[in-house]
């Protein structure tokens, strides 16, 4: 034994060999990184789902396209009430995410059937595969959007669209609509 070297203990020596440890409370290399990779994980942020679809299948599995967009402006006129006249009207947004499917360009143009409904009660027995959590429209919110193209598809009907002749490309049609919070 050299000077100042502690006494080898030949259980502990026995153990050290077995698991890679140096001794009691010493941990193996690999598990003393995976406790910290633990510890850090768990004191991180947590975890949200990869896209808000999570949140609600329908989003995920209707229409071909699912985005999240800014609603840039709803045109005078383009939002009105008639209870014995059933429309589509074409509003605008501004593509924030693409979550699946693809879009053209940053700015979309959307049909939304009887908008002026809360999109739980939109749908009808002429148009049914449509829905939503959305109560009403107003410029400036966050929609997550199921998206299918091209609107002629999926409508056959009076389409009130303030961009006729303004705007070039499709216009898509709302399978799904919700309020995504920022």
């Amino acid at each position: 034994m050299q000077p100042n070297q502690a006494p080898i203990n030949r259980r502990n020596s026995a153990r050290s060999k077995r698991t890679g440890g140096g001794g009691p409370g010493v941990c193996a290399p690999g598990v003393a990184w995976l406790l910290l990779a633990l510890v850090a994980v768990s004191c991180g942020p947590k975890a949200g789902p990869a896209t808000p679809s999570a949140s609600d299948p329908h989003l995920s599995t209707n229409g071909t396209i699912e985005v999240s967009a800014r609603l840039a402006e709803i045109p005078e006129g383009a939002i009105f009430k008639r209870d014995l006249y059933d429309y589509a009207t074409v509003l605008k947004y501004r593509v924030l995410r693409v979550y699946r499917g693809q879009v053209q360009g940053d700015t979309i143009y959307v049909g939304h059937y009887n908008p002026w409904k809360a999109r739980s009660e939109a749908a009808d027995a002429r148009v049914k595969n449509i829905g939503g959590k959305l109560r009403k429209f107003q410029a400036g919110q966050v929609h997550h959007l199921a998206l299918a193209v091209p609107i002629e598809d999926c409508f056959m009907g009076g389409i009130v669209n303030k961009y006729f002749g303004q705007a070039t490309g499709p216009i898509y049609w709302a399978v799904w609509t919700e309020l995504q919070r920022e």
